[in-house]
């Protein structure tokens, strides 16, 4: 009993070059941007400093480092940004509740400022 079964010619898998992972982003543009217009606490200065050392791993072939470097540079730019333009609007928010608080304050007090003890002077005689 012949128990070999037969097998097809099945060409071998191409072996090829494996598949491009793309380069990772240094963001070097946006940690400009940060550097010259939001620098708040320094963080766009440290973004860039990031960034520019992941666009040096990046040229030089170190994928590893320069997405690690390019992953710092985002977060120091993320927050840069973030703190550049939340914390003036939560400051101009304050300000602003702060005045209508005052104002109202100061209308429910006029009424004890102007408080008259008494009318005439014929009660003393």
């Amino acid at each position: 009993m012949d128990t070999s079964y037969s097998r097809e010619e099945r060409p071998p898998p191409k072996q090829g070059p494996p598949p491009a992972v793309p380069a990772p982003r240094d963001h070097l543009v946006w940690a400009i941007f940060n550097t010259l217009y939001m620098n708040f606490c320094c963080l766009g200065f440290v973004a860039l400093a990031f960034a520019v050392k992941a666009r040096d791993r990046k040229v030089s072939g170190d994928v590893e480092a320069a997405r690690h470097f390019s992953s710092k540079a985002r977060c120091y730019n993320a927050l840069a940004t973030a703190g550049s333009v939340v914390l003036p609007l939560l400051l101009g928010a304050l300000i602003v509740t702060g005045v209508i608080h005052l104002s109202k304050l100061a209308q429910e007090s006029v009424g004890f400022f102007t408080y008259q003890f008494s009318g005439s002077d014929d009660e003393d005689q």
